[in-house]
C-alpha cells in the first residue's frame, strides 16, 4: 500500500468503564478511558490493521441519528 492518509469515519458509545470507538468502514474497534483515548487507540489499530489489508474505496458517510420504537 502506498502511504497516504485515508479518512474514516468513527463511531463512539459510552461503556461501563470508558468509550468504545467502532471505525465504521472496516470492522476495527478500539477502547478507552476517554473519548480522545478511545479515538487514539482506534487510529493505531488501523494502522496496524492496514499493515497487512488493503485500504477500502472509501465513499462519504452520511451519519443522521434515527428513533426506532422497542417494546
Amino acid at each position: 500500500m502506498e502511504p497516504g492518509t485515508l479518512h474514516l469515519t468513527a463511531a463512539v458509545t459510552h461503556e461501563d468503564n470508558g468509550y468504545v470507538a467502532r471505525c465504521l468502514q472496516v470492522e476495527v474497534a478500539s477502547q478507552g478511558e476517554t473519548i480522545e483515548g478511545a479515538l487514539s487507540n482506534l487510529t493505531e489499530a488501523l494502522e496496524l490493521y492496514f499493515e497487512d489489508q488493503p485500504a477500502p474505496e472509501v465513499i462519504d458517510v452520511i451519519t443522521a441519528p434515527i428513533a426506532v420504537k422497542v417494546a
